[in-house]
């Protein structure tokens, strides 16, 4: 479901390949339940109605809210996708997908009537002969209701088995996306979040609801923002479901009376299956690959199909091997030990989160094999002596997309996130070192300026001075010999930010009169370490005290506690504007979160 109520333009789906179009429809009738989202258009720095006045690149809407897709949210209806359209949107600078998110549940059927008939009021709002004003407060309202009926409770319900997303890439090149969930909460800091890079062409992407619970609450009112990361120029999406799903069976699948079950995960003996010779007997400069496997394997993998390892061996001798092959990166969850290797697939299938049906184990024993057989009766098998049949058998050609070519990856930062959720508890400082955020800091120059432009226009709870700079303003700020200037953007693993900071330093007392942050980064201590950088600097160079104003207001005020986290003292008030010190003969805290690169700049890194 989408903002109909302000977004009503319709195109034809011919824009949109064959190929993409069949991709997107591979789901419909296979869906058992899902929710129906509200999304919406929104600015990543909105604070409405204030921006509105404030900010000069404010672009309204029918509404009166900003536009941030250049388009809005273009319809294009389409029968054979799994919720009967596309979303084409055509991404502004600052622009981002939100929605109130819930585990609300509607079977296939009552989820698409029910965003047909928001569909259906949405577009007779358009249409209604009503003045202008009662034509915005009546589509302000009906979206206002539906956010709160998104951020109302759901407890007790069937939950989803995970967040499925389906976008196709039409661009040439690359587009990296952030997805976050975060709680409404301000004090519920830890949010979850996945980069997912869409290559041209079609992706579907499934994110496994134990991911989002580990580090998210959903019990209480949570977000979801769908943002491209630092891009240049507008960005065109293409978007099928955004919605908590479930998925039926293989078997119930529509259209699939006499169901073909290919593989989705190939489970490997090590010993004269994956090599010729015994570990343990020959040790392991006397082991070889069996002559193609690794051909096979790259192939298998290519086609999305998995690979996992049930062997009788020490653990640290075998990985140790596999590495010296240069197979290690396609293994996951491998099980090697000395207990029954039915017990190694039942975990496989587990920690997959895939059925022992999808399994194909390939052995040369045929105790082994018999073992198998015997406890996880669902699993294929087959006997190494036949290995090189494995790329032409029947359940193993599967068609291969772009989703399927990085299906591998994919499973290995889940597994990743998990660990990382699960050491992290309730150490927020540690899952932000796992972040591994780097902030990157230049002097202002013609060639950002403009982006310097855009972001003192929105920055509103992150900006501690208040003041917007029109682009002449800032050109003046380049020739002035007593002024430094600071151009912050920054990166993690789950995305760049691209410019998220801006400062102004006078030299000569030193005070900072300018410090302002995209909220994007809010929370992460970015601004932390850029100002404990730079009172280090500047005391380091004139020996004396640091200074910075600080204009208060209740928006920037819980961004604020930053000058109070690093014991700067209040010395006076002048027109609204704290004056604050840090005294040169005091140690700056360090808490080592951040890497800050310095280009060009005169801001050292700390120590």
């Amino acid at each position: 479901m989408y903002e109909t109520e302000a977004n009503y333009a319709i195109e034809s789906s011919a824009q949109v390949p064959d190929e993409a179009m069949r991709s997107f429809a591979h789901l419909r009738g296979r869906i058992h339940s899902r929710t129906v989202l509200p999304w919406g258009e929104h600015c990543t720095e909105c604070v409405w109605p204030t921006c509105y006045t404030t900010c000069d690149l404010y672009s309204p809407r029918q509404d009166g809210r900003c536009r941030r897709f250049a388009d809005g949210m273009v319809r294009i209806d389409s029968r054979s996708a799994a919720n009967d359209y596309l979303l084409k949107i055509r991404f502004k600078r600052w622009g981002k997908l939100w929605t109130p998110g819930n585990f609300r549940l509607h079977t296939a059927e009552q989820a698409e009537k029910l965003e047909k008939r928001d569909y259906r009021i949405g577009s007779a709002l358009q249409r209604l002969p009503l003045p202008s004003l009662v034509k915005i407060t009546a589509t302000t309202k009906r979206y206002g209701f539906k956010k709160r009926v998104a951020n109302s409770p759901s407890h007790g319900q069937e939950l989803p088995t995970c967040f499925l997303l389906e976008c196709y890439n039409p661009e040439a090149h690359n587009v990296q996306l952030s997805l976050t969930m975060r709680a409404s909460d301000e004090h519920a800091k830890m949010p979850f979040q996945q980069l997912i890079h869409l290559t041209p062409g079609f992706h579907r992407i499934r994110v496994p609801l134990e991911d989002i619970t580990a580090l998210i609450d959903v019990r209480q009112p949570f977000g979801i923002d769908l943002i491209p990361n630092d891009e240049a120029e507008e960005t065109t999406l293409y978007f099928g479901l955004m919605d908590f799903v479930t998925e039926l069976p293989e078997s119930k699948k529509a259209g699939n009376k006499h169901p073909e079950k290919k593989i989705k995960c190939v489970v490997w003996d090590l010993d004269n299956t994956l090599w010729d010779g015994v570990l343990v007997e020959d040790g392991p400069e006397r082991l070889r690959l069996k002559p193609g496997i690794a051909a096979i394997i790259q192939e298998l993998d290519r086609r999305g199909i998995l690979h996992s390892i049930a062997s009788k061996n020490n653990p640290e001798d075998a990985l140790q091997v596999i590495k010296k092959f240069e197979l290690d990166q396609y293994f996951l969850c491998p099980q090697i030990s000395w207990k029954p290797k039915s017990q190694g697939i039942k975990a496989i299938a587990q920690q997959l989160n895939i059925g022992l049906d999808s399994l194909l184990f390939v052995d040369d024993s045929k105790f082994e094999l018999e073992e198998v057989k015997a406890v996880c009766a669902e699993v294929h098998l087959l006997n190494a002596e036949q290995y090189l049949t494995l790329p032409e058998r029947d359940e193993c050609k599967v068609p291969v997309t772009a989703e399927s070519q990085e299906r591998r990856k994919l499973y290995q930062v889940e597994a990743s996130r998990q660990t990382v959720a699960q050491s992290f508890s309730n150490d927020y400082m540690a899952f932000l070192r796992h972040c591994q955020i780097q902030l990157t800091v230049r002097p202002m120059t013609e060639e950002n300026l403009e982006r310097v432009h855009e972001l003192t226009q929105r920055t509103n709870q992150m900006n501690f001075s208040g003041n917007r700079y029109d682009r002449e303003v800032l050109r003046k700020l380049l020739s002035n010999p007593n002024l430094d200037t600071f151009v912050l953007s920054c990166e993690d693993r789950f995305g760049s930010y691209g410019v998220i900071g801006f400062s102004i330093v006078d030299r000569r007392e030193p005070r900072m009169t300018d410090l302002m942050f995209s909220c994007r980064v809010q929370s992460k201590r970015v601004e932390h370490a850029f100002l404990a950088s730079v009172i280090r600097s500047y005391i380091a160079e004139s020996g004396r005290d640091f200074y910075a104003n600080y204009r208060k207001t209740p928006r920037n005020a819980p961004s604020g506690q930053v000058f109070a986290d690093l014991s700067m003292e209040e010395t006076e008030t002048r027109d609204g504007v704290l004056s604050l010190k840090f005294p040169k003969d005091r140690e700056v805290p360090e808490d080592g979160v951040i890497n800050v690169v310095v280009q060009d700049a005169m801001v050292v890194t700390p120590a």
